[in-house]
């Protein structure tokens, strides 16, 4: 592990005091406003929230894979709009810088996002291309040593508030497949960007989307990812690998959630002159969801802690994001089964949670599209 044991206990049990005397209450502000509230922010900007997977040298905690998943088993108990705004900063909004920047990039960029003046956004999703990410259409052509990007990009997470954006582009028309993408980072202010009205959502409520137009915004050639063009979609895929292993701890931090919210009120509702925990068919859904939830604590666990040695865990990631989040969903289906009525109702958190819920298996990757990487790999021989 990057910080040791003892380190890493203390940080959890910090991030567990802040989830249940902070964030826990919060809830249903949040769901109300739509929004985090700016002071919560600015406690996970001085808890040092932002700087947890940005390398040591640039101002961060530089946490192993595992070391972030055991911080996400804590932190992700909340409602996912307080993981989503640092989480989606700290992952797929500048993996890109941390795995494939040049030393330029990462030490102009890595310690503002480190200490959160920068919140960093992940635009690949196009209005016409989102699961077929390789087909997506927004352009960026050389002009000199800029790059002129147009095109628009869609349910960008964090797009209202971000300071930064990875950005997906096609720098070589001819090549219409992955090979003729590159990734750029492109700064808020950059003139030619426009960002859209905020998108109401079904659920997770607070994590704000938007989309993201861009029109003749000039880039300097020195923001390309890595210095070189066409690289652009093999970086979302690391980029992607390691996000789906942090989106599936996650599902199972928040399935583990559900879970309580279920034994509690299992050991309280009375029908028939006794708890209605004390029925088995009541019993035999909260130990579906038990064993269900540990597995998946156990999946994520190993595919981290192979990350971590240097395994390609290209498979195991999609395998842990497709069982974690329909198994989170399922969860969330008992969990208000359990409840009966009062589940149904926005009074109690079983109602939030199984909206908020829903999206896991659709963003970063749906389920479909893991069952397709893992089935490929399997017949491939990968």
């Amino acid at each position: 592990m990057a910080l040791g044991s003892d380190v890493v206990a203390q940080l959890r049990d910090t991030i567990a005091r802040f989830v249940d005397e902070r964030l826990i209450p919060a809830e249903k502000r949040v769901e109300e406003e739509d929004r985090v509230p700016p002071e919560i922010v600015a406690e996970m900007k001085r808890l040092g929230l932002f700087g947890l997977t940005v390398p040591q040298d640039y101002g961060g905690l530089g946490l192993s894979m595992e070391e972030e998943v055991l911080v996400a088993f804590e932190f992700s108990r909340a409602a996912p709009a307080f993981r989503s705004i640092f989480g989606t900063t700290i992952g797929i909004g500048s993996q890109g810088i941390v795995i494939d920047g040049t030393p330029e990039q990462k030490e102009k960029y890595l310690p503002r996002i480190a200490s959160g003046e920068l919140i960093c956004s992940f635009a690949l999703t196009e209005p016409e291309a989102g699961s077929d990410a390789a087909s997506l259409k927004t352009r960026a052509r050389r002009d000199g040593d800029h790059y002129v990007i147009d095109g628009t990009k869609r349910f960008i997470t964090n797009a209202p508030v971000a300071g930064l954006f990875t950005v997906m582009a096609r720098t070589d028309p001819e090549n219409k497949g992955a090979g003729g993408v590159s990734a750029f980072i492109v700064e808020r202010d950059t003139p030619g960007i426009t960002i859209g009205k905020i998108d109401k959502k079904m659920g997770q409520k607070g994590s704000m989307t938007a989309d993201v137009i861009f029109e003749n915004c000039r880039v300097p050639a020195a923001n390309i990812i890595g210095g070189r063009e066409g690289m652009g979609f093999k970086t979302a895929m690391k980029v992607l690998d390691r996000g789906r292993i942090g989106i599936a701890a996650s599902c199972v931090a928040l399935a583990e959630r559900l879970i309580a919210e279920a034994v509690t009120y299992a050991r309280e509702r009375k029908q028939f002159g006794k708890k209605i925990g004390e029925f088995q068919l009541v019993q035999a859904m909260l130990a579906d969801s038990r064993a269900e939830c540990y597995a998946g604590r156990a999946m994520v666990l190993d595919a981290a802690r192979r990350r971590d040695a240097g395994e390609d865990i290209r498979v195991l990631a999609s395998c842990c994001k497709l069982f974690c989040s329909e198994m989170v969903g399922r969860v969330a289906d008992r969990t208000v089964q359990v409840f009966g009525g009062a589940g149904y109702m926005a009074e109690y958190p079983a109602e939030r949670l199984y909206r908020d819920a829903r999206l896991f298996r659709i963003y970063e990757g749906t389920s479909q599209i893991q069952q397709l990487v893992i089935g490929r790999a399997m017949v491939e021989g990968d």
